[in-house]
């Protein structure tokens, strides 16, 4: 019986070691290659931070850089007030004619190809002749990432327990007051949750702010996209360093927000 443990373990060992490296070598080596001095991708010549210094004097890769910064942040926190709003009124809200039909709009961006919702907003852009640019771009990953702040938000406040609310207003408040001074700070960490991967999702976006996108406003994605179609330089891997280390940052922040705003919701969880 030990021994088939120990095949079962020794398997499982293994299987989660190869899909690991399935996953992540490839970063790694990514990651290896961005010190490179050579200035050949595929030949190892020392380690050199010279690619990191020729970003940092690049204004067209900075540039675009600091406008997909800006789009994350705005479109984000747009995504988040949003999203916030919409979890609470599926979450907290009664029976409504049309709950159905709303919570089916809601989560379609979910499912629905980038393309599609690409094409669709661009000709929402040229039927309203509006200006691609910075607030185009906005306003496509806001809808693009609305419905997984829902999603983060509206998990935390069905495992929460109504009778909070219900207490602090038989103590006087209102429902506003009770939703801001009840529930809310047991939900903060959800919200920031849901920030992070919004902002997430909206710095990794190509094909719906290729769509949405005019000239003098491209993003980074976009911009190093139309560098590797004509050869990848040592310079990507460099950028595409600091993007993963970002990026892997804003997860680690999200994992432990999600981790307390559970603990927080247990806690506050009918018995």
């Amino acid at each position: 019986m030990a021994r088939t443990v120990n095949r079962i373990s020794r398997f499982n060992i293994t299987s989660l070691a190869l899909g690991l490296a399935f996953l992540y070598l490839p970063i790694v080596i990514l990651v290896i290659y961005s010190f490179n001095a050579s200035r050949l991708v595929t030949v190892w010549g020392g380690w050199s931070l010279r690619w990191y210094h020729e970003f940092f004097n690049d204004r067209a890769m900075l540039d675009a850089a600091w406008m997909s910064l800006r789009v994350g942040a705005v479109s984000a926190t747009l995504a988040t007030l949003l999203g916030t709003l919409a979890a609470v009124g599926l979450a907290r809200g009664e029976r409504f004619k049309g709950r159905a039909l709303f919570s089916g709009m809601l989560y379609s961006p979910l499912v629905m190809p980038e393309v599609i919702s690409g094409l669709s907003l661009l000709l929402l852009f040229v039927a309203l002749d509006a200006e691609r640019g910075f607030w185009t771009v906005t306003v496509a990953h806001t809808t693009l990432t609305m419905c997984f702040v829902t999603v983060v938000v509206q998990s935390r406040l069905t495992s929460l327990d109504r009778c909070l609310e219900e207490a602090a207003m038989d103590l006087g408040c209102d429902p506003v007051r009770a939703f801001l001074f009840a529930t809310l700070p047991l939900i903060v960490p959800a919200i920031a949750a849901g920030w992070m991967l919004a902002f997430t999702l909206s710095l990794d976006d190509v094909v719906i702010a290729s769509f949405t996108t005019g000239p003098g406003s491209a993003t980074l994605p976009i911009r190093i996209y139309s560098e590797v179609r004509l050869g990848v330089k040592p310079e990507i891997n460099a950028i595409c360093t600091m993007v993963i280390a970002l990026i892997a940052v804003l997860i680690v922040v999200a994992s432990f927000a999600s981790k307390l705003s559970s603990a927080r919701g247990e806690s506050a969880a009918p018995l």
